[in-house]
């Protein structure tokens, strides 16, 4: 096959070439500039998961395993345990003894945030999980925990009085109350 190297249709690929170069050149950029400046994520961004707690400060999460179960890069080890009167970590009568999650595994899906009965686990917008060791990829339960916030107490702790499973689990409880600590 013979391909002609002068004439004008060379001459005009070149000048189409030339001329997407040059209109570039005065397209606005897209381009930023990071780490120093981050855009912001949008809402529903599969990011660093988070174990959540109720308005007093009692863990949502229950140790049923359904998240672990649903992982499919299997990222997820959990090990239940049960509650007592007096060691009550969560509504209900199990709670996650240990929980941890593999960032060196997880595809970042959700099907664990799909599978969780009782949103204890979510997913929030921190991306920035890089590290030079695989240790720190791999996080406990104490790294997972949302930090209590202002009326939240560190559990273990006792029910909201007059309260039971059923009224965490229907958002009835809103605070701690001051019989609920411990001295």
């Amino acid at each position: 096959m013979n391909i002609p190297i002068d004439g004008p249709a060379p001459f005009l690929t070149q000048l189409k070439g030339f001329w997407t170069t040059f209109a570039a050149q005065f397209k606005k950029v897209t381009t930023v500039e990071y780490p120093e400046v981050k855009e912001p994520t949008a809402p529903r961004f599969h990011g660093r998961h988070q174990l959540n707690r109720h308005p007093d400060g009692l863990e949502k999460c229950i140790g049923c395993e359904l998240c672990a179960w649903a992982c499919p890069a299997d990222a997820i080890y959990v090990e239940g345990a049960e509650n007592t009167d007096e060691q009550r970590y969560s509504p209900g009568e199990r709670y996650g003894k240990v929980y941890q999650i593999n960032y060196l595994r997880c595809i970042f899906c959700g099907l664990c945030i799909e599978a969780c009965p009782t949103r204890a686990l979510t997913m929030t917008n921190e991306y920035e999980l890089a590290d030079d060791s695989r240790k720190k990829l791999i996080f406990e339960k104490e790294d997972l925990l949302a930090p209590l916030r202002s009326g939240m107490l560190q559990p273990p702790h006792p029910y909201y009085p007059g309260t039971d499973d059923q009224d965490y689990y229907h958002g009835r409880v809103t605070e701690a109350h001051p019989s609920q600590e411990q001295k």
